[in-house]
């Protein structure tokens, strides 16, 4: 795992919003270009609009044309697949999702995102079912997932079992709302920052920043984080001492201000080490 060097993306969730005319995108730049400019600006963007419907395999290889060779999308999963009583039953819809041209992405896919509804409560035998029905490869690409899960139910070291078991991870959420923990399962970290603030010009103010570039360069370093430094840990058996890739997504909170919390993030990371 600590073979090559780690690596890390910092990124928003989708490029479409309107406000981001007003304060993140040129006047006279066309919405044709809005992925062009922001994948220039950032170095990830969580697709969000897979969640609620389909993509064309064309989509997906257009989206991959337009952005820079080292240019990383997550992809949040169908809903169809994980608002559901029984997730054991999901297999179709994931399939169906994962099938649905992906894999146009190519060496830019990075971790499928599956998010659970906050009324979602931890069940280990038909959780287990749903990550068994997860596949590790499309069309010869390595496969990520990472859940997105919002009940506290899941803030269990049987859950944690799970992700070692099957190798995916958690997301480590940035937000009184949902469970946050930093237990690490797999060989990357996933970070998603809820609480950017409308008055703060980057969203996040600049100590609040500096923490965060401080334990993102701490995960790709293998370094141990204090427990009170912002990364709870509910298990033993979760070792921050392995040098682990990293993704984060500034999403929700004060959405207008995601564009300038990245950028501000990724300008502390370069001063740290090279991104």
């Amino acid at each position: 795992m600590n073979k090559r060097k780690r690596f890390i993306r910092i990124g928003i969730g989708g490029w479409t919003y309107a406000p981001w005319s007003d304060n993140f995108y040129p006047a006279d730049l066309t919405h044709a270009r809005e992925l062009e400019y922001a994948s220039r600006k950032v170095t990830a963007i969580e697709i969000n609009g897979t969640y609620y419907s389909a993509q064309k395999p064309a989509t997906f290889a257009r989206w991959a044309a337009e952005t820079p060779d080292d240019f990383i999308f997550s992809v949040k999963a169908s809903r169809y697949a994980t608002n559901r009583r029984v997730l054991a039953e999901a297999g179709e819809s994931v399939e169906r999702f994962v099938g649905s041209g992906i894999a146009e992405l190519g060496v830019k896919l990075g971790p499928i995102l599956w998010q659970f509804a906050p009324t979602k409560q931890f069940d280990a035998a038909d959780f287990s079912a749903f990550l068994a029905l997860l596949p590790q490869k499309i069309d010869g690409l390595p496969l990520r997932h990472v859940m997105d899960v919002r009940h506290d139910s899941f803030m269990t070291p049987e859950f944690f079992k799970l992700m070692r078991k099957y190798k995916v991870a958690s997301v480590f959420t940035d937000s009184a709302d949902y469970p946050s923990f930093a237990d690490f399962s797999t060989d990357f970290v996933y970070a998603r920052l809820m609480c950017s603030q409308s008055e703060v010009a980057s969203g996040y103010p600049p100590k609040a920043l500096d923490a965060w570039a401080a334990r993102i360069q701490a995960v790709v370093e293998g370094r141990t984080i204090d427990r009170a430094d912002g990364f709870p840990q509910i298990t033993s058996e979760s070792k921050q001492d392995v040098a682990r890739d990293m993704f984060v997504f500034f999403i929700n909170g004060a959405k207008e201000r995601a564009p300038s919390g990245a950028m501000a993030l990724l300008q502390r990371l370069v001063k740290l080490a090279d991104v």
